[in-house]
C-alpha cells in the first residue's frame, strides 16, 4: 500500500485544469437555465421559496450528475497511475545458477553408480527442463570456480558438467560459502532476480557462515540432496537449507525433483534496476464502467403538462 501511494500520480497532470473550468462551465450553464433568475434579484429567498412549487433540488439532480461524470473524466484524461508497464526488452526467465559440489566424497557409490553420476543425470534433465532459459555452473569443493556463466544453452551446460570431477579441483574440502560468494559476483556483473540450485551430498561449511552471507544478500537457494532418502548426510544438507532458508529436494528417480525446481525458480522475479518497465501503465479505463453509469443517472423521462394532467 506503501509503495501504491508513492508512485500514485498522473501521467498528464495538465489535464486536470478542466476540473475548475468544469466548475465554471456548470455554474454558468446552471445560472443561464435558472427559471427563477430574474425573480432572484426582487424578491426575498425567504418568500421566493415560499410561493415557488415543486423541488428545485430533485429538478437540478440530474445536472450534479453531469457535474461529477465530467470530473471523473477529466482524472481519466490525466491518466492516473502507480505501477510501471512490464519492458518488453526485459526477458522474465531468471538465471538459474547450478553449484555442483566436486569433492572426493562425491564418488561414493550411494546410491549406485556414483553421487557423481548421479549429479551429471540430474543436471542433464535440469538443461531440459529449463532449455532456452539461463542456465550456469559453478564447480566447488575446497574452493569454488566458475565453469559456464548463465547461458540459454542449456546442453552445453550439461556438457561441461560432466567434465567436471574431483580430480580437477585443486583444493579438497566442502566451502559452500565460496561457491555462493562466486555465484552471487557473477551474477552482480548481470541479470539480477537469480536463484541458485546446490548438487550435493552433504554440506560440510558451518552453518552460521552460510547465514551470514544469507544476510547480504536474499538470493534464493534450492538444494538438490543425491544421497539415498535414510543417508545420514541428509541432516547436513538440511542444516544448510535452514541457515539460507532454502529449500531441499531429495533425489527422484520419477523427476519430481527436477520439477519442483525449475517450478521454484520460475517464481523469482526478473528484477534488474532501471528495467522494470519504460512507461507508466495506464490505470483510469477502471473509471469507464463508473462513467456509463453515472451518464445513465443524468438522464431523466421528461413530462408534460398532457402527463401530468
Amino acid at each position: 500500500m506503501s509503495e501504491l501511494i508513492s508512485n500514485f500520480h498522473f501521467i498528464r497532470p495538465i489535464a486536470l485544469l478542466l476540473i475548475p473550468i468544469a466548475f465554471g462551465i456548470w455554474w454558468f450553464w446552471q445560472r443561464s437555465t435558472d427559471p427563477l433568475l430574474g425573480w432572484r434579484n426582487q424578491i426575498e429567498p425567504k418568500l421566493l421559496a415560499a410561493m415557488t412549487v415543486g423541488n428545485s433540488t430533485a429538478d437540478r439532480a440530474p445536472a450534479r450528475w453531469v457535474l461529477i461524470t465530467w470530473l471523473l473524466t477529466s482524472i481519466l484524461i490525466a491518466g492516473p497511475t502507480w505501477k510501471l508497464e512490464p519492458s518488453p526488452f526485459v526477458d522474465n526467465a531468471t538465471p538459474l545458477m547450478i553449484l555442483l559440489k566436486a569433492d572426493n566424497d562425491m564418488l561414493q557409490p550411494d546410491p549406485a553408480p556414483s553421487r557423481m553420476e548421479r549429479a551429471y543425470l540430474k543436471i542433464a534433465d535440469l538443461a531440459e527442463a529449463r532449455a532456452g532459459q539461463p542456465l550456469g555452473l559453478i564447480a566447488y569443493a575446497g574452493s569454488a570456480h566458475l565453469v559456464l556463466p548463465p547461458t540459454r544453452d542449456t546442453q552445453i551446460v550439461a556438457s561441461m558438467a560432466m567434465e567436471v570431477s574431483p580430480e580437477m579441483m585443486p583444493v579438497a574440502g566442502d566451502r559452500l560459502d565460496l561457491a555462493i560468494s562466486e555465484a552471487l559476483r557473477v551474477l552482480s556483473e548481470g541479470e539480477q532476480g537469480a536463484s541458485l540450485l546446490v548438487v550435493a551430498d552433504a554440506v560440510g561449511t558451518p552453518p552460521d557462515l552460510l547465514t551470514a552471507m544469507q544476510k547480504e544478500s536474499s538470493v534464493a537457494i534450492q538444494f538438490l540432496s543425491i544421497n539415498s532418502p535414510d543417508s545420514s548426510q541428509n541432516n547436513s544438507v538440511n542444516r544448510a537449507a535452514a541457515a539460507v532458508n532454502g529449500t531441499v529436494e531429495q533425489i527422484d528417480i520419477e523427476g519430481n525433483d527436477i520439477t519442483a525446481i525449475v517450478r521454484r525458480a520460475a517464481k523469482t522475479r526478473n528484477s534488474r534496476p532501471g528495467e522494470q518497465g519504460g512507461q507508466w501503465k495506464e490505470s483510469g479505463y477502471w473509471l469507464i464502467p463508473l462513467l456509463g453509469l453515472l451518464m445513465l443517472m443524468s438522464f431523466r423521462r421528461e413530462t408534460t403538462e398532457e402527463q401530468t394532467a
